[in-house]
């Protein structure tokens, strides 16, 4: 039998002052950045596709970065680091992949990264060329530690470096211009750890490179070149890096005709916080990934940061509200999931267990709906999770994980139906109702009582809404025109609609007629759809499931319904959902109880 290896002692120091130094503060006395404001959103540049791809188990493939590209592009990022061109052949090809397809939109600027090394600036320049738009990045490092450990370098001599480079990407600027390109330049250079670094040499550094950049130029009719300062390794508090951001824009050379950029990693857990002194400091821009990948404990977390500007009534200028997808996408391409308790983000950020904080939140919205128009302040939610794809369902949900999980089981093994992730928590507050309700354990049979009352399944559950008959025609521009009748509690209504399918044609078919068997007005759209097949040969059926959401209150219902026909199980779903929706909710609760209680008595 095989042996462990030895664990290694620690070597914990009652006193680390022994090993580790503090950090050094910035003798800025009269600092400002403590009495700003972020008031505007910054220039955002997304690096999910180099700083956040290089620093993965499993480098994503040239099709899943297409996948994220696409995503920056949908949620409006227009400036995009891509890659690293130089770096490796896959890299070269993945730049030319996104320039010869034409897939970087005409407002999108092309970010690529290149060390100060000669041959590798001129294979960048190989991989851009004929862009629309690029943003050469360039750096090296600055910070004593990498001077004195890693290169032997003088201040001098880190600086020598840095401008001899800068002039070779400015005659490589140059060359592509004279032989006609079109490509519009912007030139962005990284004192590599600048957070580690002097801060007086970090702007002498600065000021030699922009010297070097603009020689010979007028700076009024130059695009404005991008100091990008990188808190590479966390090593101080948030307070310091503003510091040093606040030091650095007081005394470079020329304000006007520089942008300065922040790049914070997450070392010590506050890279948000770094990057939100940072712009109160006077930073322009901000380079970061979503949902904070990158190396170590990753970079700045990009949606967090512009959600929490929203959240002061700042557009981040950034289009999060389907977040959902954001997290699926980046979550499928990158193997790294989001944390449940991630902010904004997290599955469960949204989720009160506590009957206290779910009885504040019912109530927060009850005082809402007197008046919408005031500003959003609900207890326990800082923003409206209507915003970023979430309804007031999915802030409720129970507690136990292994109970909603049991219930699903059980429905899954009376009924066949394999309940979707996201409906599962719905049911089992039903459940869990009656349980508390009944002080009795809740069987296999009153658990499958419950699923057919809630969600009208099978014929002796007909709901306020039955499907009589129905046919289907396709206009030339490709849309569905769904006619036909439906029980509205037993009387027959003729509905008409379209819609880009089956599901969204009945839908606008509802929408239009409401209301339907009541006097309240209704608009349900689609918020989740799934469907798999039941049994298999010839007895094979189409079981479907989908959420829909009032959008006229808030309130997200689910339906079920198996069928033979796809589509038609697929509409049967869809007037379940509708008839849970044209019910109050309580009263729905009480229905369903009563069906499974009074069952059992």
């Amino acid at each position: 039998m095989a042996t462990s290896a030895p664990v290694s002692a620690a070597t914990w120091l009652k006193d680390p002052s022994k090993k580790y130094l503090p950090f050094a503060s910035v003798n800025l006395p009269d600092r400002t950045w403590p009495d700003k404001r972020i008031t505007k959103a910054p220039r955002w540049a997304s690096s999910d596709l180099r700083d956040g791809n290089q620093a993965l188990v499993n480098p994503m493939t040239l099709a899943q970065k297409k996948r994220v590209f696409d995503l920056l592009l949908k949620c409006g990022f227009k400036e995009i680091e891509a890659g690293f061109p130089s770096a490796s052949e896959t890299e070269f090809q993945w730049i030319r992949s996104l320039i010869e397809q034409n897939q970087t939109p005409d407002d999108v600027w092309l970010q690529v990264l290149t060390p100060a090394r000669g041959e590798l600036i001129k294979r960048t320049f190989e991989g851009v060329r004929d862009a629309k738009n690029v943003i050469l990045h360039m750096y090296n490092a600055a910070a004593p530690v990498f001077r004195d450990q890693v290169f032997g370098n003088t201040q001098q001599q880190t600086i020598d470096l840095a401008v001899k480079h800068v002039k070779i990407v400015r005659e490589q600027v140059d060359a592509a211009i004279a032989r006609g390109d079109r490509t519009n330049w912007q030139f962005e250079y990284s004192p590599e750890a600048f957070s580690q670094t002097e801060p007086d040499f970090a702007v002498r550094l600065c000021d030699a490179v922009q010297e070097a950049w603009f020689a010979g130029r007028d700076k009024a009719n130059e695009r404005p070149i991008i100091f990008n300062l990188p808190a590479t390794v966390e090593v101080a508090t948030p307070n310091n890096y503003a510091d040093q951001i606040e030091y650095f824009c007081r005394n470079i050379k020329d304000r006007q005709h520089i942008v300065v950029s922040l790049h914070t990693h997450n070392d010590r857990g506050t890279g948000v916080a770094a990057s939100e002194l940072g712009l109160m400091a006077g930073a322009d821009r901000v380079e970061g990934c979503l949902f904070g990948n990158g190396e170590r404990t990753g970079n700045v977390d990009l949606v967090t940061l512009a959600l929490n500007m929203y959240t002061q009534g700042v557009s981040p200028e950034l289009d999060f509200s389907n977040l959902e997808e954001c997290i699926e996408v980046i979550t499928a391409c990158s193997d790294i999931p989001v944390h449940p308790r991630a902010p904004w983000a997290g599955e469960l950020v949204f989720t009160a267990f506590s009957g206290s904080h779910q009885d504040a939140i019912k109530k927060g919205f009850g005082h809402r709906q007197k008046d919408a128009s005031q500003p959003w302040s609900i207890p326990y939610l800082p923003i409206d999770p209507a915003d970023i794809g979430m309804t007031y369902e999915a802030v409720i949900r129970v507690n136990s994980q292994s109970g909603k999980g049991g219930v699903a089981y059980l429905v899954q093994r009376s009924l066949g139906l394999d309940l979707p992730k996201k409906m599962q928590p719905a049911f089992y507050q039903v459940v869990q109702a009656i349980s508390e309700r009944t002080a009795k354990e809740i069987t296999g049979d009153d658990i499958e009582k419950a699923f057919r009352a809630t969600y009208y399944y099978g014929p002796e559950h007909n709901g306020q809404f039955t499907l009589v008959d129905y046919s289907f025609a396709t206009g030339a521009d490709g849309k569905k025109t769904f006619t036909g009748t439906i029980d509205v509690n037993g009387e027959h209504k003729h509905i008409k609609g379209d819609g880009n399918g089956p599901v969204s044609a009945l839908l606008d078919a509802l929408n239009d007629a409401w209301p339907v068997g009541g006097s309240k007005q209704h608009h349900l759209s689609v918020k989740e759809y799934s469907e798999h097949a039941l049994g298999a040969g010839s007895d094979v059926r189409a079981a479907s499931y989908v959420q829909l959401v009032d959008t006229t209150t808030g309130r997200a219902v689910w339906g079920v319904s198996s069928s033979t026909d796809v589509t038609e199980a697929s509409l049967k779903a869809v007037l379940s959902a509708a008839s849970n929706a044209a019910v109050d909710a309580e009263r729905r609760y009480s229905e369903i109880e009563d069906a499974v209680i009074g069952g059992r008595v």
